[in-house]
Formats: C-alpha cells, structure tokens, sequence
C-alpha cells in the first residue's frame, strides 16, 4: 500500500459533515435495552454508490435502497438489526418505505435520498409499533461522536463491533474515510453477507466512486467466506460529501488510485475483521491460489477449498488433513492436472507434485495449531492467482445456529405472526 494515511477514531463520523445517532427500540426483545435502530446523515449532499446481494431473495430494504440508490444522491442510512425485513411481502416494502419517508421528511430530504438497511430474522414482520415512535429521538440525537453507537446497533451474532477511520494526504487537503460493519454468519462471497457504511468527505463524481467501490468491494468482502451462505440484506453503501475542499478527483489520476487503494484497504479491514469474529470460529485462514491458467480457476479453487466443511472441520481439529485441500481442489471445476499440484500449509510443504511431501506431520500440525495461518495452492499451469479469506467450523457453530425459536416466539406476541 502506497497510500499515505493514518488510523483516527471516530468511525463514520470522522469525516467532515457526517452524523451519526443510535437508539434502542427493543425491535427483537421489547425488554432489551441494547442499541438496534442507528442513522447516518450528512449535513450536505453526497454522491452515493453501493453494491448489493445477488441472492435471488432479497429483503425489502434491499429492494428499497437499491431503487433509491439509482440516482445515487443518497443523503441518509437508516439501519436496524434483530429483523431482516426479508420474505415479508408488500408490507415489508411498505415498513421499508415508511421508514425512508419518515426520516427523509424530518431531515427535509427526498424519499429518495434514504437508504434503508436491515440485519436479523429473516421471515418474520418489522415491529413497527416499536421503531417508528423512536424516529424522532434518533433524529434529534445526531451527533459527530456517535460512530460507534452505529457500529454498535447493528451487530447482530457479532460479539464485538467492528469499524475504522483513517486520513490521507490528497494534494495538500486531509480526506478522511470512516467506516463500520456487521457480520458473522451467512459469510460467502458474491457481495458476502454483511452491512457496511463507509463515508467519506472526498470530492469524488459518480462514475469514479461507482468504479472504485466496485473495484474495492471485488478485493475485499468478495473474497471472504465463513460458512458458505449468501443472505438476503448484503449492503455495501458508500457516501461522499466532498467537504474536505479538495478539488473533484478526476477519473483515473494518480488521486483517483490513491483514493481507490485506500477504500480497499477500508474495506479490507471491515472485511478480514468479519471472519475474525465469525460465529465460534478459532482460525483466521488465507487461502492463496497461484499458477492458474486463468483468474477464473485461480478464484474456483480458492472458494472451493475455503467452503469446504471437511476442511474447514479439519482446521478446527488441528489436523493438517491436505487430501481434503486436494480433493476440493479436484472438484472446483477449474483446470488442474494432479501432478503439477503443490500445497503448502504455512511455508511448509504437505504435497508436492499430488502426492506427500517430506514434511513431518508434527510440523504441519503445528502451524493448523495456530489462530491464524496461512494455505498456499500453486498449480504450477499460468500466472492467475487468488486469495479468499476464511475460517474454521467448530462444533460450537451447530450449536449456535440450531434454533432461532425464541424470535418467533416474540413475534407471536407482538401479534406479528399465528406461528
């Protein structure tokens, strides 16, 4: 990284012109006073871009925000976790909607110009009679030192939150970028599964900010997996207000890279932190693929190998079991020939030309022993490489994931569902 910057606090509301609020609603637990409804706001028009699920089921908000986002003036982000809004019909549009509506009109913004992002239960209604009321104190809360209350309202299964800020130098003017995240299951590449804000005072146009939130969004949620499931509410949302005076970054100048390989490195960061904290994992894993003929085998092998429950399992035994790295290798669908296959685990070679290396089990034992290493496949057949970051699955996952009853419970309650 040849970019120029440091790490500042202050989370999205680092950069200039940005507040921030986040309250409680009791939207999963009407007893629970813990933070579920955030918004972020920029005091100034904004230049928006963003990506979203491919999965086929989208969530409402999803379906909202990506409309709104067509004009990509976004000026606002009103997010909530304990309830996806997802597979909830033409009310889940309609709740999605109102939401927009309502903030837009007290920050005297077209409907339009409010994202709306939602984590938690899919399935089951907004409980709507909880969160509207407390519109108006989110509103009057904003505030330039609540970045970490959003960051923090929209965790989910996460157990801590996750956001960065950083400055750089661009011709003589500080821009700062500021982001958060949520994520810890349902992590799989293809726009992954997690919701991110990132602002930025930079003075960027539309296509340039398109071009480099994709590109930085390919290099880092795109390359990240835990338990290979895509959701429904993926939501990259980048805002741009250009109040650190700097002149616009023109398309492709030397601010333009600079810029561009800043946000990934944000986005990197957000990214590597989710599989840090995914759901009872102990391994942080590197998967590297090198000597693809094409990039597309290069990035089949990895994913292939990083959602793998065999291997992954094994990891969490500590077993450093590469016929199961192999054999997920066989069936990636990429190009390969078995004999030219190396795998290294740390720097350690466990197979050599498809067959056991020399290397003592001990020794390879050793590095899977580690909270974090390192997996290297070269397949010895172009120059296509690869990497995708992953982790472990431990029993403790199953466990964690067995029933989501209680949810459905409470929503019976509220008068939301017959189940």
């Amino acid at each position: 990284m040849s970019t120029p910057f440091r790490k500042i606090s202050g989370g999205v509301c680092a950069p200039k012109g940005f507040l921030a609020n986040a309250v409680s609603a009791g939207i999963k637990n009407p007893e629970a006073d813990r933070l579920d409804l955030a918004l972020i706001y920029s005091t100034s028009p904004c230049v928006a871009a963003g990506t979203f699920t491919t999965n086929r089921i989208k969530a409402a908000p999803v379906r909202v925000s990506q409309a709104h986002m067509r004009d990509r003036d976004i000026q606002a982000i009103v997010a909530n976790s304990g309830n996806a809004n997802a597979c909830t019909g033409v009310n889940g549009i309609a709740d999605a909607k109102n939401s927009a509506k309502t903030i837009a009109k007290a920050l005297g913004l077209r409907q339009g110009q409010v994202a709306v992002c939602s984590t938690g239960v899919i399935g089951l209604p907004m409980p709507m009679m909880r969160i509207t009321p407390q519109f108006p104190q989110l509103i009057d809360g904003l505030d330039r030192k609540k970045g970490t209350d959003v960051a923090k309202a929209i965790m989910t299964s996460d157990t801590q939150h996750k956001e960065i800020a950083i400055t750089m130098d661009l011709d003589g003017h500080k821009v700062k970028i500021g982001a958060c995240a949520k994520g810890a299951g349902m992590i799989c590449p293809s726009m992954a599964t997690m919701l991110c804000f990132i602002t930025t005072d930079a003075n960027i146009g539309k296509t340039s900010l398109d071009k480099a939130v994709h590109e930085a969004v390919e290099h880092s949620f795109n390359r990240i997996t835990i338990d290979g499931d895509m959701s429904t509410n993926d939501s990259v949302v980048v805002l741009a207000n250009g109040q650190s005076g700097m002149p616009r970054i023109k398309h492709n100048s030397k601010n333009y890279r600079l810029f561009r390989e800043t946000l990934e490195f944000v986005m990197l960061e957000m990214a590597k932190s989710l599989v840090r904290d995914g759901e009872r994992v102990t391994k942080f894993v590197t998967v590297k693929v090198r000597g693809a003929r094409t990039y597309s085998d290069a990035k089949k092998v990895a994913e292939a190998v990083a959602n793998s429950a065999l291997v992954k399992s094994s990891w969490n035994g500590e077993d450093p079991n590469w016929g199961r790295i192999i054999h997920a290798i066989g069936y990636s669908r990429a190009m390969i020939r078995e004999e030219l296959i190396d795998i290294y685990i740390g720097s350690k070679p466990a197979c050599l030309g498809g067959m056991e290396a020399s290397t003592p089990m001990d020794e390879l034992r050793k590095r899977v022993a580690k909270d974090k290493f390192e997996i290297t496949i070269d397949l010895h057949l172009g120059d296509a490489e690869y990497t995708v970051y992953t982790s472990d699955m431990s029993p403790e996952y199953i466990d964690f994931n067995r029933s989501e009853y209680a949810y459905w419970k409470q929503a019976r309650k509220d008068g939301l569902t017959k189940q």
